[in-house]
């Protein structure tokens, strides 16, 4: 069987065509992976959970008998410090976590020293 002599080259523009289409899409076009995309997706759901708990993070510290002594010492340590002793305290555990999350410690820590 023979094929026309225009079937060539177009078979070889559409391969091109295809080519420069997804490198243009990858790279200025905001395509991303299946992996990329479940990557944001989970950082998204972090920072929305983060976002949700840090006023119940706060409330928890002004509620805590111990809140003076606990703040005392977040002011003596270090920035580094600051999230574990806000883990220790357990501010930064949610209702039916048994370990405290580390993005609501920070978020909690910054929104704690901000008020």
């Amino acid at each position: 069987m023979k094929l026309p002599a225009w079937l060539s080259p177009a078979l070889y523009g559409a391969v091109a065509g295809a080519i420069f289409l997804a490198i243009v899409g990858f790279s200025w076009g905001g395509w991303v992976t299946g992996s990329t995309a479940s990557e944001m997706s989970e950082n998204a759901a972090e920072t929305a959970v983060v976002e949700s708990l840090t006023p119940y993070c706060v409330r928890l510290s002004q509620q805590d008998p111990n809140a003076k002594a606990v703040l005392a010492e977040m002011k003596a340590a270090s920035n580094f410090n600051r999230r574990g002793i806000v883990e220790k305290a357990g501010w930064a555990t949610p209702l039916g976590e048994e370990e405290p999350n580390r993005e609501l410690a920070r978020a909690c820590e910054k929104a704690i020293a901000e008020s």
